[in-house]
């Protein structure tokens, strides 16, 4: 079984691969026997998960650390890959999980380029790909986007926080000012920039799949809400935390990240159009389980601590990932979507 939506044409960089598997020979697309179908979904579905910090469910122990090399993966050994997994076996679905290349910190082209860690460089994701997979699905883009450096922009904690990744857009520009700063010059210029990027990437990385594994069906996973509609509600430390949810972010800025966020979302749905890959919208699934709901929130505050420690001793803040409520959410649509995609 194919995606709904069919790939009737390719944007300029599928054209480019396209040649390039000609010229070089490659026998990847011819792979499958012709006449070869889709597994039925009685059948164990070959499976890859791939992606970022919120597919590896960054924040919830314990975490994979049987390969030393990805140990800062920080992969949860129950992140939504394997969540999804199990509701999927209950509705007699079986995928037979092929890898899980997840990591956290990747980048969109981590996903044909090798991705750095401290501890080494991990191969690109695209690897895990088989001849063989029907089913491939995850999260990619917030990085490629720029994300930590955009909270960095917007925060002073966190631009004095040594374990949160990156630098602020422009160091020179003061927290306080960030609404202003991507509303308009610099930094609005800085933004489409990126978001053109995240789009172009996305677009090559989803032409790679059909190349690699020219039957698969590709599910894009977006992002869950981080700030809600009522961002009033981000003025109040949620049940036993003292940190504020986003941490001393400007109440003015709340909703310029938030429409950061949702237009994150429109160019990923945007990329899975075009190249004929299913989207998963927990954006607009998760408006009541946001960083600011109280006792509904699916995800952590910026600096309130996650499962995670170092060395047993400093915990690392959630950063604004999903919770383990989060991840069920994550979850909850993922097997959906794939429900419908193996049984239309």
């Amino acid at each position: 079984m194919r995606n709904t939506v069919h790939r009737t044409t390719r944007p300029p960089v599928g054209r480019r691969l396209a040649a390039t598997a000609v010229a070089l020979g490659s026998c990847l697309a011819l792979a499958v026997p012709v006449g070869t179908a889709q597994a039925a979904a009685a059948d164990p579905v070959p499976t890859v998960f791939f992606g970022d910090s919120y597919t590896s469910n960054f924040g919830i122990a314990p975490f994979q650390q049987d390969d030393t090399k990805r140990i800062f993966c920080f992969q949860a050994k129950e992140n939504y890959p394997a969540a999804a997994t199990r509701r999927l076996a209950v509705k007699g679905i079986t995928l037979d999980v092929q890898s899980d290349v997840s990591c956290g910190g990747a980048l969109v082209k981590d996903f044909w380029s090798e991705q750095q860690l401290p501890t080494g460089s991990l191969p690109p994701q695209q690897d895990a790909f088989k001849a063989d997979t029907r089913l491939a699905v995850g999260s990619m883009g917030g990085n490629t986007l720029g994300f930590p450096s955009i909270l960095k922009q917007c925060s002073d904690k966190l631009r004095d926080h040594a374990l949160l990744p990156g630098e602020p857009v422009d160091p020179d520009e003061p927290a306080a000012r960030c609404s202003e700063f991507f509303s308009s010059g610099d930094g609005k210029a800085w933004l489409d920039w990126r978001f053109e990027t995240v789009k172009e990437e996305l677009e090559e990385m989803l032409t790679r799949m059909v190349y690699v594994s020219p039957e698969a069906d590709t599910v894009l996973v977006g992002y869950p809400r981080i700030v809600p509609a009522d961002t009033a509600k981000c003025q109040t430390p949620a049940p036993g935390q003292k940190e504020l949810p986003l941490a001393d972010i400007p109440a003015d800025a709340l909703p310029v990240l938030d429409q950061i966020q949702n237009r994150l979302n429109d160019v990923m749905k945007e990329a899975a159009t075009a190249e004929g890959a299913a989207f998963v919208d927990l954006y607009g699934h998760t408006g009541d389980n946001t960083a600011c709901d109280g006792v509904n929130r699916g995800i952590g505050g910026l600096l309130e601590d996650s499962q995670l420690n170092l060395g047993g001793e400093q915990s690392i803040p959630w950063y604004a990932h999903p919770s383990e409520r989060g991840r069920d959410i994550q979850a909850e649509q993922v097997a959906a979507k794939v429900e419908q995609i193996l049984n239309p």
